[in-house]
């Protein structure tokens, strides 16, 4: 479960730093077969343990619920 949730964290944080990149032509696929719920899971997981913070946890969890 450990390395899902860093798995997820670094996932989360590549797809944070890519939206921030917003000028580069450059255009990045993630493919996961990981479920909505256990990337929601793992998301929080992820935030309780403050690897990533309340901003990021929430702009991630609208990312996955839109999907």
């Amino acid at each position: 479960m450990m390395k899902q949730t860093l798995a997820a964290a670094a996932v989360v944080t590549m797809a944070l730093s890519l939206t921030a990149c917003g000028g580069s032509s450059t255009k990045t696929t993630i493919e996961t077969t990981e479920t909505q719920g256990q990337q929601l899971i793992d998301l929080k997981e992820a935030y309780d343990k403050g690897v990533i913070n309340e901003k990021e946890y929430n702009k991630a969890k609208k990312e996955i619920l839109k999907h």
